[in-house]
């Protein structure tokens, strides 16, 4: 066997073979999507992605003060299989069709959802955009129709996405390893901006227009959008930025900011007369901001960016994907 022919064998012995895509990218492909990956059910790594090991600096030296390292930060990950999108509406109900599961939205009996207020609501009261709905559940996000098979799953608490992982012999992603897959090896200045395409239009689903009064959809979506409507990262990626915030399996540590998208358990907590229950007893960690974020409001739609949500509380704007580690 020649040399180029052994270098061959050998590569293929290091580099996972990726399993077929969806097609995704625009408008079209992904309205077209079932939320199913090819090969959903038969192969392990079905609508995965397979991301290198490697180094890339944590954080944002010019972000909110909670993405800003004490001093210059460079981590390596090891490398991982992640989903090319987040886990959809179709994947969950596979999950619960086969296991008989119950989120907590569903054993609580109510979760926050968005709605858009009035000028009169916003004034009656704070974070008006936020509900905390009774009967709000996965199967149930904004009313009586069913969800799109093709959205982001949402109203699952982190102990629910955790569920649906190990389900399939996977994890959450570590905070380091959501954000090394987000910023697919960039480390320009354009991560800190919000994503437009080269004419300069929205290149993700985060809010165009006066918050929360009106979403212009520039972007083509007003709400959630189903996934893999806009163009993928350097590593395959889907939505990494916008659409729904993403569930990791970190605990939030270091500097707190503000609820800049409102602070759900604070709603929740007025809406029931006590305290939203936290387990484990600290807020986690989620990335990659949502529809809700808007330019002159809440600039969390860059790889980056950070917040802390309350584990077992179900929202209207929070997803998740999934990974497996190694090879």
């Amino acid at each position: 066997m020649g040399a180029i022919a052994l270098a061959t064998v050998a590569l293929a012995r290091t580099v996972p073979a990726t399993p077929p895509l969806a097609p995704l990218g625009n408008p079209s492909l992904c309205a077209a999507g079932s939320g199913l990956p090819p090969g959903w059910g038969q192969q392990p790594h079905a609508g995965m992605v397979h991301v290198a090991g490697g180094d890339f600096v944590f954080g944002s030296a010019v972000g909110y003060p909670d993405e800003q390292p004490a001093t210059p930060e460079r981590q390596r990950v090891a490398g991982f299989w992640i989903d090319q999108t987040e886990v959809t509406n179709a994947q969950f109900a596979a999950f619960v069709r086969a296991t008989g599961y119950v989120t907590e939205a569903e054993r609580q009996g109510a979760a926050v959802v968005f709605h858009t207020p009035d000028t009169d609501e916003l004034q009656r009261r704070p974070y008006a955009w936020w509900r905390y709905a009774r009967g709000a559940s996965w199967k149930d996000p904004q009313g009586p129709a069913a969800p799109a098979p093709n959205a982001p799953v949402t109203l699952v608490t982190q102990a629910d996405a955790l569920a649906y992982a190990r389900w399939l012999g996977r994890d959450l992603p570590t905070e380091a390893e959501w954000e090394y897959a987000a910023k697919a090896g960039r480390s320009d200045a354009g991560l800190d901006s919000a994503p437009v395409d080269a004419h300069g239009r929205p290149d993700a689903n985060y809010w165009q227009g006066p918050f929360p009064l009106a979403d212009a959809a520039e972007d083509g979506h007003a709400g959630l959008a189903p996934v893999g409507c806009y163009r993928a990262n350097a590593f395959k990626l889907h939505d990494m930025i916008g659409n729904a915030w993403e569930w990791t399996k970190d605990g939030y540590t270091g500097p707190r900011q503000p609820h800049m998208n409102g602070d759900t358990a604070a709603v929740a907590a007025s809406a029931t007369g006590r305290t939203v229950a936290r387990a484990p007893n600290q807020p986690m960690v989620i990335k990659g901001g949502s529809f809700l974020c808007a330019p002159s409001y809440c600039m969390r739609y860059r790889a980056s960016a950070r917040e802390a949500q309350e584990a077992d509380l179900g929202a209207s704007h929070i997803g998740f994907r999934t990974v497996q580690r190694g090879s």
